[in-house]
């Protein structure tokens, strides 16, 4: 069986078990799809349904969410509705196509079978034309009401949010609660006797043996069935998937959906223990159900804490974190899933009870209180691991930029909810300690399903797995090609994945960033720096355009640098080439998309530009001339990083090709910057821009008396033998000149890189040197000196000197 066949028969088994949870949901949403579509009558019925809801001074946010889920209802039905009637409309025009015009008057009259079938038609027609549109103002003003709602949405965020109340530290907070206690406490048991009176008719005769069963099932399922459902997962899964990343992600995300299942479905035979034949009114069932859906999203969240700390097996852990630290965080995810369970419980509470405002500031400070305190102590956990594994002289791993942004969030964010608690902002505070917890969930399920996705490209695509393999038999893949298609799947992949994590992240509950700033707009509101308009709004979309469009730049140049083109058959100074150019573009699209953000205009900026423009041309001649040769050179390519050049005195390796300069490697390691404009303008020297081969030439004097031959053969066998020289081009010696009793030759020879010429050069001079010394051939010959004295003439040339010797000969 492939690896995929069974990696899906996996995750099918593992969540499979959710069918019998979400069945009574998708009947209903199936019954609802076959349902005869509405009249327009009973749509603005509906509508007015919903304005009504809405005129209601004490509406919630609950009660607008519902609001607005309702008015997308109706308008999905009036535009089918409307698209319905559309076919009809058009066979009764057609109908009255086939009769014809009718006749003018003075003509003859047509027959009055024909003159009843078209004034039925027409009247038909009307009819139905009416009802067209009549759905369509029903869409339009539904989608009125939605945009509406929206509104009323934010407006009631910020006044929940800018909210005040006195702090949990003064006295007057308690001391209201204390006022409304007996009122809060009579609504609370209201619902306990509610509650009991559900279970006590529960446990009554008919609904004993179902009772019984749903307890006994889901104390089973919390006991032993975690441990059962994920040991035969695991173990299906290390019995059919390779070992290797794969294999560790596909872990993860199986602990994970045995612990929703587990759990969420232990809550739902709870839910259905008491309430098996209805015995729950419509207000407590209202209150129940959303806690039992509300279960499977808490134990999702517990089985990603514990699949990606994996305490018990080290080697799944796909965090890069150390045991010491795993170990100090395994209580925290359980810990903040309770705890996110009881702000959830404590929320529908008072809502259902209508409890008194002090009541739900009380449990909002609590439960915001306990989420910031608990925040706080992972913190002072990673802080406390990270200290020990310094002190035992290991060095903590590298983190990356988005680890260590999201642990200052997590700080900052734990700081503002217990200041706001403590300075009585307590619905600020509740409303940021849930965002938290939030992000926190689907940043930590993004982590996975990235790894997940990451991982199941690679192994897929993996050259040498089998379905590599089949791939290259069948398809005559090369495995270059299958590397790069399981790069290019896997970022596309993933990045289709944060795109659609980002804004869940950033707005969970319909409200995003733009409304926490909208307030402090009115502060600005008329303040102008020129023709520019400060607007906190824009300045706060100008800053997330350049922090999310630098990052992205940033990661996708180390994608491209370090994943995709390494794996091409491109050079390496094409590659630096290729991610140069792409910063640069991205570089000014995102300088383009802050200028939107801040809503400049572009006409004003280009008349400041053409008056500022005989300056700039003066001060920033250079800087320009040497920008544009640094895009000539990355385009044109006349010399790339590796080459070996020279220009100017100055000779080395390019290392890098700046936007203003390039930086030149020397023999000695030092780097010498230079402008780009010199590499345009000036003579420059590629010793490895046509040919990266090196030439090894020696000019050898010999003398007139030597063995040419012998000579020649000798040299031959050096250069040839050399273990670094080519044997094409091949080695040559020829001799040159014969001048002043000297023979020269000249030696050459090819190796592969020019860099090695002078150490070949030197090894080739010193072998040489001692074959032709063992051959008896000298590089010079041996000079005899005759020195002669002549007698000279005594009676025709006097010696000054003195007297003459007889002369020697030798």
């Amino acid at each position: 069986m492939p690896i995929l066949s069974r990696l899906l028969l996996i995750l099918i088994v593992a969540i499979g078990g959710t069918t019998t949870v979400l069945a009574q949901d998708a009947q209903n949403t199936s019954q609802n799809q076959q349902a005869p579509l509405a009249t327009p009558d009973q749509l603005n019925a509906q509508l007015d349904q919903i304005k009504q809801t809405l005129a209601d001074k004490q509406v919630t946010d609950e009660t607008l969410s519902t609001a607005r889920t309702k008015a997308q209802s109706v308008q999905q039905q009036a535009d089918a509705l409307a698209a319905s009637l559309a076919p009809q409309a058009d066979a009764l025009k057609a109908k009255i196509d086939v009769l014809g015009p009718a006749p003018e008057k003075g003509a003859p009259a047509e027959a009055p079978e024909v003159a009843s079938q078209r004034k039925q038609l027409l009247k038909d027609q009307t009819d139905l034309t009416g009802q067209v549109t009549q759905a369509k103002l029903i869409s339009k003003e539904a989608q009125q009401l939605v945009t509406s709602i929206s509104a009323m949405r934010r407006n009631l965020f910020q006044t929940q949010v800018s909210e005040r109340s006195a702090s949990p530290l003064s006295p007057a907070f308690w001391s209201r609660i204390a006022q409304n206690a007996p009122a809060d406490r009579a609504a609370f048991h209201d619902l306990s006797q509610s509650i009991k009176g559900a279970v006590v008719q529960a446990w009554q005769p008919d609904n004993r043996v179902p009772f019984i069963a749903c307890l006994l099932g889901a104390i089973a399922l919390m006991a032993a069935g975690r441990r059962v459902l994920e040991h035969q997962m695991l173990d299906k899964a290390a019995r059919y998937l390779p070992s290797g990343h794969l294999r560790r992600s596909v872990m993860a995300v199986l602990v994970t959906v045995g612990t929703t299942l587990i759990y969420g479905v232990a809550a739902w035979l709870i839910y259905l223990a008491v309430n098996w034949n209805g015995v729950f009114d419509q207000n407590l069932d209202d209150l129940v159900r959303p806690l039992v859906r509300l279960m499977f999203y808490i134990a999702t969240m517990a089985g990603l804490g514990r699949a990606l700390l994996m305490v018990k097996h080290p080697s799944w852990r796909l965090p890069p974190i150390s045991d010491d630290l795993a170990n100090r965080l395994w209580p925290f995810p359980m810990l903040m899933a309770y705890s996110a369970l009881l702000l959830s419980i404590i929320e529908r509470v008072t809502n259902s009870i209508g409890a008194s405002l002090a009541a739900i500031m009380a449990a909002n400070a609590f439960a915001a209180t306990l989420i910031g305190v608990l925040l706080a102590y992972a913190l002072v956990l990673m802080s406390r691991a990270r200290r020990a594994l310094l002190a035992s002289g290991e060095k903590p791993a590298k983190r990356p930029l988005w680890v260590g942004v999201l642990v200052l969030c997590a700080f900052l964010g734990m700081l503002v909810t217990l200041l706001a608690v403590l300075t009585g902002y307590v619905a600020a505070g509740f409303y940021v300690a849930r965002q938290m917890i939030r992000a926190g969930f689907l940043i930590c399920a993004l982590y996975v399903l990235m790894h997940l996705i990451n991982d199941l490209c690679e192994s897929l695509f993996d050259p040498e797995s089998r379905t590599g393999l089949r791939m290259q038999q069948n398809f005559g893949f090369e495995p270059a090609r299958l590397e790069q298609t399981a790069t290019i799947l896997s970022g596309v992949g993933r990045a289709f994945l944060l795109l659609f994590a980002i804004p869940l992240i950033l707005a969970p509950y319909g409200a995003g960033p733009n409304e926490l700033v909208d307030r402090g707009a009115h502060f600005f509101s008329g303040a102008s720096l020129g023709s520019l308009k400060i607007n906190p709004t824009s300045i706060a979309r100008a800053l997330m355009a350049l922090l999310v469009g630098g990052l992205i730049v940033r990661q996708i140049k180390l994608w491209l640098g370090n994943k995709l083109l390494p794996k091409t058959a491109l050079d390496k100074g094409m590659q630096m080439s290729i991610v140069t150019l792409l910063g640069y573009v991205g570089g000014i699209l995102v300088f383009v998309l802050v200028l939107g953000a801040l809503d400049v205009d572009v006409q004003s900026i280009a008349w400041v530009a053409s008056a500022l423009s005989v300056g700039i041309g003066f001060g920033l001649q250079a800087i320009v001339q040497n920008f544009i040769s640094g895009l000539i050179l990355l385009a044109e390519r006349p010399v790339k990083v590796g080459d070996w050049v020279s220009l100017s005195g100055v000779e080395g390796d390019i290392k890098r090709i700046n936007v203003r300069a390039t930086e030149i490697q020397q023999g000695d390691r030092s780097i010498v910057i230079v402008p780009n404009s010199q590499l345009i303008t000036q003579n420059v020297r590629n010793v490895t821009l046509a040919n990266a081969q090196g030439r090894v030439q020696i000019r050898l004097p010999m003398p007139l008396s030597s063995d040419a031959s012998k000579v020649r053969q000798i040299i031959f066998d050096i250069l040839r033998n050399h273990s670094v020289t080519l044997n094409t081009p091949a080695p040559s010696v020829q001799l040159d000149s014969i001048d002043a009793g000297s023979m020269m030759f000249v030696c050459t020879a090819y190796v592969n890189n020019p860099r090695d010429a002078g150490t070949v050069k030197s090894d080739l001079l010193f072998e040489i040197l001692d074959r032709l010394r063992k051959a008896d051939l000298p590089l010079t010959t041996p000079q005899d000196m005759v020195v002669r004295t002549m007698q000279h003439d005594s009676a025709t040339a006097p010696n000054p000197s003195g007297p003459v010797f007889p002369g020697k000969s030798t």
